[in-house]
């Protein structure tokens, strides 16, 4: 087993360092290897590119480089082909299930969403900070005692809270629609 090698820049100059000659005298072999492997150039070069990397991060005994980088350079390119076609098993299996997005909105209803998502934020921002909290954390489904602890008050004390602001969304909104008229 290789020692342990020291993390830092001058570490990974070293490594590269190290592993210059190996490249240089395997890779060529290596790549062509693989291109015959799998009938992939660019993915034979990812894969080779891996391999040497990974020697440079944990490298192999003395003399057992070339073995090596052919062993994992095979199995980074077969993991990565497992990947890819377990990918295009599920996508052509499932596509009828599989999202294509949401249709387009029709425009008149993004303006309302909007207008409607902009009096919301109108009218909360009229109410108290403990009023804007309460109601949020009850749409987010907290309980009245997580409310109440979040906000240092009784557990009693919330659902006054609660319904005075959506009194207040209430009223608010009302007047809104009044004014539209």
């Amino acid at each position: 087993m290789a020692p342990m090698r020291e993390s830092s820049p001058a570490a990974a100059l070293r490594a590269v360092n190290d592993i210059g000659p190996i490249f240089r005298q395997y890779h060529d072999a290596l790549y062509r290897y693989l291109v015959r492997f799998s009938g992939d150039p660019d993915l034979s070069a990812d894969a080779a590119q891996e391999a040497f990397i990974r020697l440079a991060e944990h490298p192999p005994a003395e003399g057992a480089e070339r073995a090596w980088l052919y062993r994992v350079a095979t199995h980074v390119l077969v993991s990565d082909a497992r990947t890819r076609l377990r990918r295009l098993r599920l996508l052509t299996a499932g596509q009828h299930r599989a999202p294509f997005g949401d249709p387009p909105r029709d425009p008149h209803e993004l303006v309302e969403a909007n207008e409607r998502r902009r009096m919301l934020e109108s009218a909360l921002a009229c109410l108290s900070k403990k009023q804007r909290m309460a109601l949020l954390m009850r749409a987010e489904g907290f309980t009245h005692r997580e409310i109440a602890e979040a906000l240092g008050t009784t557990t009693g004390s919330i659902g006054t809270l609660v319904a005075r602001a959506l009194a207040a969304l209430g009223r608010r909104f009302d007047q809104g629609h009044e004014d539209t008229r």
